[in-house]
């Protein structure tokens, strides 16, 4: 494993956060070229909290999925601060299936707090859109490789992240809820936050540990040398994948979840 910088759990949580982190914007444009927007579910809506469309990485065409908690007040707003709707969902399984048709590898990045909870998005079937997320995830026939760069809260999360491969950021978190809820749950004292985050085992190496991420990639302030590190991951990954045939692909998909 690689080395990382010491840090509590609770101080990787506050740089999981932190306004100075990765933006999906600035990894889709420092990893990849030619990359196009699709937008819509071609249901109802285009959620803004993820994005997602075509792109070039190494010469090959692959799908590219990010979700986006955006940058100014009124962008966070209209992508819920990164908590995607069904709509949001919806496009993503759309371009994933496109994927699948034509055989191009998909690349997901997740920063988010988890799936929208706000009375409209239950209303529009939040549940059955992040369990039909998984269902499908779970049979699609190309590489699928997930990266966690920020938070990765809940169901929100975990319905993009059933992949082949799931990788973190050195300052990401991956958990069934925040520590704020867990702590306010468990103890009835929101302030435990630190104690809570400890518990929860969510930092990159806890999780490393126990099998359910497949690595951790280093990160630091020099934007550059992060892409080349997540350049490097991705195609090692990707090669790896496209050397199975689709059987292969899904079953061990399907028993890297299952063990859990």
């Amino acid at each position: 494993m690689i080395e990382i910088e010491n840090k509590t759990a609770f101080e990787i949580v506050k740089a999981a956060r932190s306004q100075e982190k990765v933006t999906a914007h600035e990894l889709i444009t420092g990893l990849f070229t030619d990359f196009f927007e699709i937008h819509g579910d071609r249901r109802y809506a285009d959620d803004l909290a993820i994005i997602g469309g075509l792109a070039t990485f190494e010469g090959q065409p692959v799908t590219v999925i990010a979700t986006d908690k955006g940058t100014t007040p009124s962008e966070k707003q209209a992508r819920h601060f990164g908590c995607p709707t069904p709509a949001g969902y919806h496009k993503a399984l759309r371009l994933m299936q496109q994927a699948e048709k034509f055989q191009r590898p998909v690349i997901i990045f997740i920063n988010t707090p988890g799936a929208y909870p706000g009375q409209e998005a239950e209303e529009k079937g939040q549940g059955l859109a992040l369990a039909t997320e998984l269902l499908e995830l779970s049979t699609l026939a190309v590489p699928i490789i997930t990266i966690i760069y920020g938070e990765g809260g809940s169901g929100g999360a975990l319905a993009l992240a059933c992949g082949d491969r799931v990788w973190m950021l050195e300052n990401s978190i991956y958990s069934v809820l925040s520590p704020e809820g867990f702590a306010t749950i468990l103890w009835k004292d929101v302030k435990k936050v630190a104690q809570a985050s400890e518990a929860m085992k969510l930092t990159p190496v806890e999780l490393y540990k126990q099998g359910v991420i497949d690595g951790i990639i280093p990160e630091n302030e020099h934007r550059e040398s992060l892409y080349q590190a997540i350049s490097a991951t991705l195609s090692q990954e990707i090669n790896n994948l496209k050397e199975m045939n689709k059987s292969e692909l899904i079953a061990k998909r399907k028993a890297r979840f299952r063990k859990f």
